[in-house]
C-alpha cells in the first residue's frame, strides 16, 4: 500500500468543498491553488484519522487532544498570521489581498511556542494559555452585536459579514 492514497480524491475534495463554504461563509477564504490545497487537506485528513481531531497538517501534533487545541484547523494563529501575513502558517487559509492578487503567499514565522514554553504556562480557559494577567481586548460588531477576544478584531464578522471598520472595543 505503500505510495497509495488513504483517501480518494473524492472524499478529499468533498471535505475542501466543505471547508470551503465554511471559511467562505465566515469571512474567510481558502487558497486558489486548488491541488495544493486537495494536498493540505489530504493532511487534515490523515491527521483526523490518526488523532480523532484534524490537526493542522505543517505542524507536529501530540495526538493528546488538549495539548494541541491551538492546532486544530482552523488553528489558534491563523487569524494573526493572515492579518500580519497574508496567509496562515500552512497557507490553507489566505487573506482578500492573496484573493486579489495584490499579495504573494510566502512562508511565514511559526507563532506557536515551543512545546517546552506551552509545558510551562499556566493553563488556561481549555487548558490552555495563560490565565493570570491575559488581558485581550474583547470586540464587539456594532450590526449584530459578536463578541471576540483578541488582539485586533476580525477583517470580517463571522456572524453578519461586517467589515473590521464596524467592530468597536467592547472592553
Amino acid at each position: 500500500m505503500s505510495g497509495e492514497p488513504v483517501f480518494s480524491r473524492e472524499e478529499v475534495e468533498a471535505r475542501r468543498d466543505r471547508l470551503d463554504r465554511d471559511a467562505e461563509s465566515g469571512g474567510y477564504h481558502l487558497n486558489p491553488d486548488i491541488e495544493f490545497t486537495l494536498s493540505l487537506v489530504d493532511g487534515l485528513l490523515t491527521n483526523e484519522r490518526r488523532f480523532g481531531y484534524p490537526s493542522c497538517p505543517c505542524r507536529l501534533a501530540s495526538g493528546e487532544h488538549e495539548d494541541d487545541l491551538d492546532i486544530v484547523c482552523p488553528c489558534d494563529y491563523r487569524d494573526a498570521d493572515l492579518d500580519q501575513w497574508g496567509t496562515c502558517y500552512c497557507a490553507l487559509y489566505v487573506s482578500d489581498e492573496v484573493i486579489r492578487g495584490e499579495r504573494a503567499v510566502g512562508s511565514i514565522p511559526e507563532r506557536r511556542p515551543a512545546e517546552s514554553e506551552r509545558a510551562r504556562r499556566p493553563a488556561g480557559p481549555r487548558g490552555r494559555g495563560p490565565s493570570e494577567g491575559a488581558k485581550l481586548p474583547v470586540w464587539r460588531c456594532r450590526v449584530c452585536g459578536y463578541l471576540c477576544a483578541r488582539d485586533e478584531p476580525p477583517a470580517t464578522c463571522p456572524i453578519c459579514k461586517a467589515t473590521r471598520d464596524r467592530f468597536e472595543r467592547f472592553w
